[in-house]
């Protein structure tokens, strides 16, 4: 355990959305339990507004394309440990080139692939963000039971009021997501959120527009506001900060989500809970909703983009009604 003097660590994620806000609790309990620690995080510039905010980062390094862009910033820092928690090839050479202790989190590789290839599951009961702490615990470092930080500059505060809403007085709904193994298709999403009394926020980027679009033609009647593509990350952060709940697949806004302990009600496709990348927050407050014992699932530990089965059984065989009672019970606690 390093507990003399100044202690300078870097951590390093490259991405994406949801991994790195699964990194925040190892953040803030890197900085509030190790003495005297000043905290560097890499990350690609695309995600560097995910903790541009974030008080318990003194330094954040952002790249476009390459290390060779930060390496020799980084190497003059002369660090006393890097955090590894994406280890991937692009870290083992950025570790090589500092040349100063390195910890790594351990990836399971393997089991992964056991579990998408045989169905059996080997993986530990443990969510992701305990498992990253595992990294760190030879500095003493202990999860806190707080859930992950998402922090949102002032000016990036909306007015709900300019869209007719009140703050935990409308339901959010993440579109899209990286694969579209992971999102729910349209005709089910309309008959999800048919009747739901409260008005209804759908999130997402510009590729998601169209297809929100749809949604809300399908939905004539209701308060339905088609925000894909319309605002940054911290801002659609806040929209989900300020919901009554959210509908959302496996997506980086269901961790954002439970940084502010928004009640999720999460739709399970392709991949599994079992990956340990589930809501990373109390019990009561998520609900999980998948097809169980599919023969083909988990297809992939990430997803496609389209169902390698063509049936896409994992969303199309979900029980949509229960679905519906779970958001009419969410949004009204």
């Amino acid at each position: 355990m390093l507990t003399f003097g100044a202690v300078k660590i870097l951590v390093v994620r490259f991405s994406s959305i949801g991994d790195i806000v699964l990194t925040t609790p190892v953040v803030r309990c890197l900085k509030k339990q190790v003495p005297n620690v000043e905290l560097h995080f890499l990350t690609k510039e695309s995600f560097g507004v995910l903790l541009e905010a974030n008080p318990y980062v003194d330094r954040l390094w952002t790249m476009k394309k390459s290390l060779s862009e930060v390496k020799t910033e980084l190497k003059a820092e002369q660090f006393d440990l890097i955090v590894d928690l994406h280890h991937n090839l692009r870290t083992a050479r950025l570790k090589t080139y500092l040349g100063v202790k390195a910890v790594a989190f351990e990836k399971l590789n393997l089991k992964k692939w056991w579990l998408v290839r045989t169905k059996r599951d080997l993986m530990p009961k443990m969510h992701i963000v305990d498992r990253y702490l595992k990294t760190v615990e030879h500095l003493g470092v202990k999860a806190d039971g707080e859930p992950c930080d998402f922090y949102i500059d002032q000016e990036n505060e909306l007015n709900l009021g300019d869209f007719q809403l009140k703050e935990k007085g409308f339901l959010a709904v993440s579109m899209g997501a990286q694969f579209a193994t992971k999102v729910i298709p349209e005709e089910h999403l309309i008959s999800l959120l048919a009747d739901i009394p409260d008005p209804i926020v759908l999130l997402g980027g510009k590729g998601d527009f169209e297809k929100a679009e749809l949604v809300k033609e399908g939905l004539k009647g209701q308060q339905v506001h088609n925000m894909c593509g319309l605002f940054n990350l911290q801002q659609s952060a806040y929209l989900c900060k300020t919901a009554a709940a959210i509908l959302s697949g496996d997506t980086g806004l269901m961790h954002i989500a439970s940084a502010f302990k928004t009640p999720i009600v999460s739709v399970w496709g392709n991949t599994v809970p079992s990956l340990g990348m589930y809501p990373y927050a109390q019990k009561d407050l998520y609900s999980i909703h998948e097809v169980k014992n599919l023969d083909c699932r988990p297809c992939s530990k990430i997803g496609y983009q389209t169902c390698p089965k063509g049936h896409f059984k994992c969303m199309n065989g979900q029980n949509y009604p229960a679905i519906h009672t779970d958001l009419l019970n969410k949004i009204s606690t």
